[in-house]
Order: C-alpha cells, then structure tokens, then sequence
C-alpha cells in the first residue's frame, strides 16, 4: 500500500446511523486476523495470505500503523476495514497522466454481508476525503467476478474507465463519477 501522506490522523471517529469508522486498535487484532485469513472475505484479494494464527502474530499490537486505515465497528464490535491510499504510479490504469489518485477498497465480515453496512460505510469514507483530499480523483479496483463489489461501485457513483487483466482474472477499474 502507498501511503496517502500528510492527512490529520487519527481522524475524529466517523458516526453513521449504523456504525462508527474511526482509527484501528489492539482490540481489534483478532477480528482483524479473521478477516485477513477468511477465505470467503478474501476470494476476489488473491486469497488469504497467511493463516489466521500467522495473522494472530504479524498484526502488531497497535495496528494503526498509517493514514488511511479505518476500522468499520457496529455495536461496538470490529466488522470490517475501509482502505484509502494513493495509487502507486509505477501502477498501470489511471485517470491523470501522473497517477497518484486517492483509491478506496473495502473488506467486511460474511455476517454484515447484503444489510448495506459496505455502502453506509464506504460514503462515510467519501464524505471523509471529500473533506481531506478535496478534488483529489477517487478510483477503485474491483474484480468482474466479484458482483457484491461491483454493484456497490456503481451505486456509489464510480463508472468504468477500463478492464485489464491482473492476477489472473479480469478487473474493473473506475473513478468516482463526480470527481476529476
């Protein structure tokens, strides 16, 4: 992940009807380590990298180790992450010739899956950059088979700029529509 440089973080927490968005913490490690290590969560990332015992020990005790890292808690309970980072420009596919663009991704427990919670939560993040990185374009990257993912990035707004190939499968890859 790139950094997404000089922004106020921790943020002040972010409250929806729902949820609450704010920085990770040490009570978070072991929901953490299950979302990483889930097969299901992670079928469309490349698959989990490491098992969640290995996760148990790699997730440092404080894992709000940069900007950009939101923890998503509903009841109080750790349920997913919201990421935001620059995107790489040694990467290919960009909307500006220079790359750097603010990308979003998002990954959630099965349990919270189809009750809206990605999208609550994902617009309280768009609301969060809107605000810290205005007129920055916003892009996602998403796999053509992951249909959950993609139904979501077009509810939010995003529009298709391409489809390429990448880790053996086709990826969509959009900008938020309103944005440069």
């Amino acid at each position: 992940m790139k950094p997404l440089g000089a922004v106020p973080w921790p943020p002040t927490p972010i409250v929806t009807e729902r949820l609450t968005l704010r920085e990770t913490r040490t009570e978070d490690r072991p929901a953490l380590a299950e979302l990483l290590s889930s097969e299901i969560v992670q079928a469309y990332l490349g698959g989990p990298q490491h098992t969640r015992e290995q996760l148990e020990e790699l997730i440092p005790v404080d894992p709000n180790t940069r900007p950009g890292i939101f923890a998503v808690e509903r009841d109080g309970e750790f349920i997913g992450r919201i990421t935001v980072q620059r995107r790489d420009p040694a990467w290919a596919h960009h909307v500006r010739d220079e790359g750097d663009e603010v990308e979003i991704g998002c990954e959630f427990l099965p349990t919270t899956w189809g009750a809206g919670v990605a999208n609550e939560a994902v617009r309280a993040v768009l609301g969060w950059i809107d605000a810290t990185l205005p007129g920055e374009p916003v892009v996602l990257t998403t796999q053509v088979a992951n249909e959950r993912s993609l139904r979501l990035a077009r509810r939010l707004g995003f529009v298709e700029v391409e489809r390429f190939t990448a880790y053996g499968a086709e990826q969509w890859f959009g900008h938020l529509e309103d944005r440069p």
